[in-house]
């Protein structure tokens, strides 16, 4: 019994001494960006995009409504012909406001392109940052709670990732 009670008492000291060994620390990136002058700018640079290529599709679209108003008043009067004709106006009219806005606002476009020439490689230098003071003060994760526990950096030789792999007898 007292074996068996030192034995489960040793365990335990062990695994907290394991757990009391890894060193963590918080972050909050949304605060840090906006201290950088640079990305303040380079914020205020795509939200100025974004509105004239907003505004840009907005005229598009009034013009498109304008079209698809004048056409719901005249197909009455209007021949077959013409009918198949403006329609075929609307449509695209319609496919190049889509076009242009999945263009401008879809993934990987122009704003997201802009977003990575202005803003990413200020992301980089804080990314940076973080790495040189993880590795500097012996962090094993830091944890970003701007946008919920996100980690931010973690050292390698924590990653368990290929024992994973062999364990589901994965080749890499």
């Amino acid at each position: 019994m007292q074996k068996t009670l030192f034995v489960l008492l040793t365990v335990f000291l062990i695994s907290l001494g394991v757990t009391a060994q890894q060193r963590y620390a918080i972050i909050d990136t949304k605060y840090i960006l906006g201290k950088i002058p640079e990305y303040k700018d380079a914020d205020k640079k795509l939200q100025l995009v974004g509105e004239q290529w907003q505004k840009e599709i907005d005229d598009l679209q009034v013009s498109l409504d304008k079209m698809y108003k004048n056409y719901e008043a005249e197909q009455f009067m209007l021949t077959d012909e013409l009918k198949k004709k403006r329609e075929d106006e609307l449509f695209n009219k319609e496919k190049t406001v889509r076009e242009l806005q999945k263009k401008r606002f879809g993934y990987e476009g122009d704003l997201f392109k802009e977003r990575q020439k202005l803003v990413k490689p200020i992301q980089d230098k804080v990314y940076n940052a973080i790495q040189k003071i993880a590795v500097a003060r012996f962090y094993d994760f830091i944890l970003d709670k701007s946008e919920g526990i996100t980690v931010i950096f973690a050292d390698p030789k924590l990653d368990k990732s290929d024992e994973v792999l062999r364990e589901m007898g994965i080749k890499f």
